[in-house]
């Protein structure tokens, strides 16, 4: 990835500009994170709806957030602190699902 001079804007490492926040490879992983831990959390015992489930939901949903809203920010310093935070988000599912596979609501395959 490198930084166009024109108009701030990120292009990846093929020159074809990025246009849009989905258009970014972090994103789209991002994205698919988030539909993973909402198919998985399915299956969690109801009492762990508003508990575990929450958590994990809004921490996946936070990285492309963070994401998303980094890009819309003017500054390339602000893009920065998003990404920092999305990473962080990202960290946290991961630990959220370290806790689901503890307490057996996930298998180690999954």
């Amino acid at each position: 990835m490198k930084l166009e001079t024109g108009n701030s804007k990120l292009a990846t490492s093929s020159k074809s500009p990025v246009k849009d926040f989905t258009d970014l490879n972090a994103w789209r992983m991002a994205r698919e994170l988030r539909k993973k831990v909402y198919d998985l959390t399915k299956g969690f015992p109801s009492e762990e709806k508003h508990a575990l489930v929450s958590q994990i939901r809004r921490a996946a949903y936070s990285v492309t957030s963070n994401i998303a809203e980094g890009f819309g920010r003017f500054s390339y310093q602000e893009n920065i602190q998003f990404c920092r935070l999305a990473r962080g988000s990202a960290f946290e599912v991961r630990d959220h699902l370290t806790t689901a596979l503890d307490a057996g609501y996930l298998q180690q395959k999954q």
